[in-house]
């Protein structure tokens, strides 16, 4: 589902990408765990690097990791020491799997218009009164970055119709501003939502 640049730019780019400084988004981390029981089953759905399934672990919860790049996926079992799932969001295939499912900066990078299945693949794998959180780039127009990345840039209107039709409940998405890979300002939204 990827376009082919994308794929590209993480499977060239793994190691790079996967060990860059990076600011664990620790807030948003200990905000959604917070709402799991401990030791909660967790999907971390298009893990990068692996650093954030390496904290959630660190805190006694049950991580399965995924990345939709092998090339990244590996780089991700050097720093967890254990397999790391390579699985595109459209090959999602659990049901009733997991407590949280945890993407974040992943789902930037599905077509906008194959986003609302995505949506429900995530919702299935979800048990009942699950949680889900995501961050977005924020935009109107899809589009590539300087990378030639391709990213949906919602709006966060588009994003709570799309989590609202799809049967989602305690939708909250709140702005910040802050940046990514490519050093540039950029204004994100992150997503938390139930099941």
């Amino acid at each position: 589902m990827a376009d082919e640049s994308t794929s590209s730019f993480y499977n060239d780019n793994a190691a790079t990408y996967a060990s860059r400084q990076r600011l664990l988004p620790i807030r948003r981390l200990d905000a959604f765990l917070s709402l799991l029981p401990p030791g909660a089953a967790i999907l971390d759905l298009g893990c990068g690097g692996g650093q954030d399934s390496a904290y959630m672990l660190s805190k006694g919860f049950d991580v399965t990791p995924t990345d939709g790049s092998p090339a990244v996926a590996k780089q991700a079992e050097i720093l967890l020491g254990h397999p790391v799932e390579v699985v595109r969001f459209e090959d999602l295939d659990e049901e009733e799997a997991f407590d949280g499912v945890w993407a974040e900066a992943s789902l930037l990078h599905v077509p906008r218009a194959a986003l609302p299945e995505v949506l429900e693949r995530i919702r299935t794998a979800l048990r009942p009164g699950g949680t889900f959180h995501a961050t977005f780039k924020a935009g109107e127009a899809e589009g590539h970055d300087g990378f030639g990345r391709y990213y949906n840039y919602p709006s966060a209107e588009l994003l709570s119709e799309m989590l609202s039709n799809g049967g989602w409940h305690n939708i909250v998405i709140t702005e910040g501003d802050g940046s990514g890979y490519d050093g540039k300002p950029t204004r994100w939204l992150a997503v938390r939502t139930q099941k």
